[in-house]
């Protein structure tokens, strides 16, 4: 490459930085239309060892090595609460996490860092163990109304129940507080990546990190694939709040708890009648008051903590996003029970991203979305899947709501077929009979793929991926 040919690519890419430091992602797509989707790969789950080390370190380092060659723009690394402070309230441990990001820096890669909140095991893909930290669990051992609960008395602890998190629950702090510490031990830490190496902070919010409830757990065969979930609301600070609000509706009658007609994890929805066709429950007066409310306190929460990392983060040249779950199975229906399980209020009479997005709007955050290398007619028809129509429904929302929008892949993919869908959604391509801006080319302002691993690197997977990057970056 000539010496001016190359000054230019290099001014490229400092231009883009630029502007998404100074604008945000939206800038970056607003101010170079057409220039490529950046590609991330997530790092490892158990990239950091139970004591706080690196997990096969050459390896690690070839490995990034690699994507940087490839032309990837950084890494997702997951920062496990249960790892840092595992042992005592208020005693972080970043060892592991300084040598991990130290090394992505030396190789010039970006990173996305997870702030997980969440247990790691008993979600899809989850390869390793990671409980919460040791005293986290034992308080919730203590009050075990503290984790999320089903209308059998089932408890998760994936995540302590956004049901108190204004209480100080956890050793004299809330659980909303935690977090905060958490956030800011990291931030004071890491300063000095804050901005060049660390680019944006993904807020963990529930199972899995996502903004939702546990309603499908896979661990012991709780939940499986295509079942409608549970509802997530028989802890006790949980169903105080459910009285109050039923109470203020002057329907004290539908505070005792969530619909008893729902069925349970593996049901399909014409097994119950609550969300049987037309006339079930769910679209009631009953079923639109508990929907409301089941919604409104994940949004409430997703509130708290956006406004927490917003303040924490500050003037510190990051990006802050959250990961929404793309619930594509029984998307078909009228009522996509899934959905209303997990707490997306999403009907066919209703929009329960718009919500969302408007939640991530006020607080200038990223729409993270998953499922983006799915189509319909790869799903089993019977379950009434629809991963393309929601991956398209919730990029009207962000469109609508002015909210820059990322994704991720749901599962492990390496064939030509799925890349290919990958680069068909990451366009934003919207226009057509939906009122979309004719002519206007935008793009997702990032892609996350799923994940480092020895089968991205065997040969004709990674010559497959380095192709797929190329085309996302429009080499």
């Amino acid at each position: 490459m000539a010496e001016a040919e190359q000054s230019a690519v290099v001014d490229e890419e400092e231009e883009e930085v630029r502007l998404y430091m100074e604008g945000g992602a939206a800038q970056v797509v607003k101010g170079l239309k057409g220039k490529g989707v950046p590609v991330y790969v997530m790092m490892p789950l158990d990239s950091v060892t139970a004591n706080n080390g690196v997990n096969k370190r050459e390896a690690m380092n070839a490995n990034m090595q690699e994507l940087k060659k490839a032309r990837v723009e950084g890494v997702m690394m997951d920062v496990w609460w249960g790892l840092v402070e595992r042992d005592a309230p208020g005693s972080y441990n970043w060892g592991g996490y300084t040598e991990l990001l130290e090394m992505a820096r030396n190789h010039g890669l970006k990173v996305q860092a997870v702030m997980s909140f969440h247990q790691c095991g008993g979600n899809v893909g989850d390869s390793c163990t990671i409980p919460l930290p040791k005293w986290v669990v034992e308080e919730m051992d203590k009050d075990q109304d503290l984790a999320y609960t089903d209308q059998v008395g089932r408890r998760n602890y994936e995540y302590v129940s956004l049901g108190c998190d204004a209480l100080p629950v956890l050793k004299g702090r809330t659980p909303v507080q935690c977090y905060s510490d958490f956030m800011r031990s990291f931030r004071d830490n890491f300063k000095h990546l804050l901005g060049n190496t660390i680019v944006e902070i993904q807020v963990g919010m529930g199972p899995a990190g996502e903004l939702r409830y546990p309603s499908y757990p896979e661990l012991n065969g709780t939940w499986k694939f295509p079942g409608i979930g549970a509802f997530q609301c028989y802890d006790k600070y949980m169903l105080s709040s459910l009285k109050a609000a039923a109470e203020a509706s002057g329907k004290p009658e539908w505070g005792n708890g969530g619909p008893t007609d729902a069925g349970d994890y593996n049901n399909w929805p014409e097994d119950t009648l609550f969300f049987s066709r037309e006339g079930g429950g769910w679209n009631s007066s009953y079923g639109e008051f508990f929907l409301s409310w089941y919604s409104e306190m994940l949004l409430s929460h997703g509130e708290r903590i956006l406004s927490s990392a917003q303040s924490i983060f500050n003037d510190a040249g990051v990006k802050i996003s959250v990961k929404i779950a793309g619930i594509h199975w029984h998307y078909g229906t009228r009522a996509h029970p899934p959905e209303l399980t997990a707490g997306y209020y999403n009907t066919r009479y209703r929009d329960g991203y718009i919500p969302i997005a408007r939640m991530l709007s006020r607080h200038g955050a990223i729409f993270n979305f998953t499922c983006i290398e799915m189509r319909d007619q790869e799903q089993p028809q019977d379950a009434r899947c629809a991963p393309e129509k929601l991956v398209r429904q919730v990029a009207l929302a962000t469109r609508e709501a002015n909210v820059p929008l990322a994704g991720e892949n749901a599962l492990p993919r390496y064939d030509e077929y799925a890349y290919e869908q990958i680069l068909r959604a990451s366009s934003l391509n919207l226009d057509g009979d939906d009122g979309g801006r004719k002519g206007e080319e935008q793009e997702m302002c990032a892609f996350t793929y799923l994940r480092m691993d020895p089968q991205l690197f065997q040969e004709d997977n990674w010559r497959r991926f380095v192709g797929f990057v190329k085309k996302m970056r429009k080499d």
